[in-house]
């Protein structure tokens, strides 16, 4: 238990809610956007009860993952010597591919309603009369989805520790991971919800980190399609892809702007002359 106390402990435990906060944006911008099908009134409260309940199903999934790791990456099915496809699927293999597939779907879903206005309207007023219930079970499922990378990256990082002090550092991170996440959860939602021009940018995004789980999905289960294997989209290439997403943006945005504001003067020069 003294290793808990040493100063190498506390750097360590640093680095974990680092990990925690950088392996969880995505998982941050799922979760304001999926927050956003409950009532205004109460989207804060689901956002909260829906990661609060997600860091306590994480720390019990740590415990399972250490005493089980080898159930989740033991392969129960492949399929070899095959020059089309080859594969071999474990546990975590598939929760990522269905999770990766499912917010590909959830993006694409909203940016075809958002092409449709009318649709879009009349899928927001529906959402609203959603269950709640619903929102937070969805919030907390992907949070666990989300969950595999960082605890494992977090287990990689504590693999010198002793038992209990690595899983004490790691239940720890955990919490404070899930605390910063509820603060954060609620600004990027506000930020949103009052800029809503950057909404499709997210949901965008959103749709790369589908892209993302499922290149991860498919290196865990070492896919290869026609002798070419899925290699794991890297966070770097991630947060590259982002900031090229913003800037694009951005520069969109403030050229449109200036097109609006030239046709305006423009108008208002030809509406003068009219008058004169």
């Amino acid at each position: 238990m003294e290793q808990l106390f040493t100063l190498d402990s506390l750097f360590t435990l640093l680095m974990l809610v680092l990990l925690q906060a950088v392996l969880g944006f995505d998982n941050l911008l799922y979760i304001s956007l999926e927050s956003k099908k409950a009532p205004a009134e109460k989207q804060s409260f689901v956002r909260k009860m829906g990661v609060g309940l997600a860091i306590i199903l994480r720390i019990v999934l740590l415990f399972v993952l250490m005493s089980l790791i080898q159930f989740f990456q033991d392969p129960f099915i492949s399929l070899h010597d095959n020059g089309i496809i080859e594969f071999e699927f474990n546990v975590h293999s598939i929760i990522v591919l269905v999770g990766g597939v499912f917010i590909i779907y959830t993006a694409v879903k909203e940016i075809w309603h958002m092409m449709l206005l009318h649709e879009h309207e009349q899928a927001e007023k529906d959402n609203k009369k959603g269950s709640i219930k619903k929102v937070i079970i969805w919030i907390v499922i992907m949070n666990l989805v989300f969950s595999f990378d960082s605890i494992l990256s977090a287990m990689a990082l504590t693999s010198d520790m002793e038992y209990v002090p690595q899983l004490i550092l790691m239940s720890i991170a955990i919490i404070l991971g899930g605390v910063l996440m509820i603060v954060l959860a609620d600004k990027v939602s506000n930020f949103l919800q009052k800029n809503r021009m950057y909404e499709v940018l997210g949901l965008f995004i959103l749709f790369i980190v589908g892209i993302m789980l499922l290149s991860e999905g498919g290196h865990l289960a070492h896919l290869h399609l026609f002798n070419n294997a899925i290699t794991p989209m890297s966070k770097t290439t991630f947060y590259f892809v982002i900031i090229v997403l913003v800037i694009v943006d951005i520069v969109q945005g403030r050229y449109q702007k200036n097109l609006l504001l030239k046709k305006s003067q423009q108008e208002s020069i030809a509406q003068k002359t009219e008058d004169k």
